[in-house]
C-alpha cells in the first residue's frame, strides 16, 4: 500500500499537524443519507455530511468514497423476498449511483470539485470507471465519488470500497457509522456490548463482528489496509482519524 509522507511538524503558529494518512477512501452507509426517515435521502443529513466532507478535504486529503444503496433499495433483502437476485443486486448498484450524485450536487454547491465514476456505464450522467483516470482527479486535488459498486452482482459495496481503496493506493479505508466503533456485539441489541479500540482481522472474521462483510475484510488483510471504524455523527471524527488521534475502533 502506498505510505503517507513524512513530513517535519511544521512550528509555525498556526499550522496544522501533519497527517497520518493522505490519501482516504471514506465508506458510508446508503442509510446514512436517510437520517432518521429511514428511506430516501434527507436534504439536512447529506448537508451535515457534506459539511464534514469538504473540511477532510480542505486538509489536502486526496478523498476518495464509495456510498451504499440501502436507503433506496438492498439487492440482499429484495432478493430474500422473491426477486431475482441479480436484478436486485443491479438495483442496488442503480441506488448507489443516485446517492453519489446528491452527494456530488450538494459538495460542488459547497465549491468542492468532484468526479463521478461508475461501474456500469453511463456516460451521460457519471464517467466509466478507469484507474488512471481516477488517480489523476485525485491528484488534481477532486473527491471521487465511486459508485456502481463492483459492477457484478453478489459483490458487497464494502468490497467495492475495499477494491477501490485499493487501486486508489489508499491510506486507510474509513467506514463511518452509526456507532463509535467495533463492540463485541450490536450495542443497539445490547447495552451491555464491550468497546473495542483496536481489533485484527482475524478477530473480525472469527468473531463474526461485522465491520465488513468477510471478502472485504481478507482483501484488507492481504493488502495490510487498516480500517477505522467511527461514528459519523460525531462532527470532525473523521478530520481526527486522519490526524492519527484515537477515534473509533482501528481493524489492523
Amino acid at each position: 500500500m502506498r505510505k503517507a509522507e513524512e513530513e517535519e511538524p511544521d512550528e509555525r503558529s498556526g499550522e496544522e499537524p501533519p497527517l497520518k494518512y493522505g490519501r482516504v477512501l471514506l465508506k458510508l452507509s446508503g442509510e446514512a443519507l436517510a437520517g432518521d426517515r429511514g428511506f430516501g435521502i434527507d436534504p439536512p443529513v447529506v448537508d451535515r455530511i457534506t459539511d464534514e466532507i469538504r473540511g477532510v478535504h480542505g486538509m489536502g486529503v486526496a478523498l476518495g468514497l464509495v456510498v451504499g444503496g440501502g436507503n433506496i433499495v438492498r439487492g440482499t433483502i429484495a432478493s430474500q423476498r422473491g426477486m431475482d437476485r441479480v436484478n436486485a443486486d443491479y438495483m442496488g448498484m442503480l441506488a448507489t449511483i443516485i446517492n453519489a450524485m446528491a452527494l456530488q450536487d450538494m459538495l460542488e454547491r459547497k465549491g468542492v470539485e468532484t468526479r463521478v465514476m461508475t461501474a456500469i456505464r453511463m456516460e451521460e450522467l457519471a464517467e466509466p470507471y478507469i484507474r488512471r483516470r481516477a488517480l489523476r482527479h485525485l491528484e488534481k486535488g477532486r473527491v471521487v465519488l465511486f459508485a456502481g459498486g463492483t459492477g457484478n452482482p453478489y459483490f458487497s459495496t464494502d468490497t467495492a470500497a475495499v477494491l477501490r481503496a485499493i487501486e486508489m493506493e489508499a491510506d486507510v479505508i474509513i467506514k463511518a457509522t452509526k456507532v463509535s466503533g467495533v463492540y463485541t456485539s450490536d450495542p443497539v441489541k445490547n447495552p451491555d456490548a464491550t468497546f473495542l479500540p483496536s481489533v485484527s482481522f482475524h478477530e473480525v472474521v472469527t468473531r463474526e463482528l461485522g465491520v465488513m462483510d468477510a471478502p472485504a475484510v481478507s482483501l484488507c488483510k492481504d493488502n495490510n489496509l487498516p480500517i477505522i471504524v467511527l461514528d459519523l455523527s460525531r462532527s470532525g471524527a473523521v478530520a481526527a482519524a486522519i490526524r492519527g488521534e484515537a477515534v473509533g475502533t482501528l481493524v489492523s
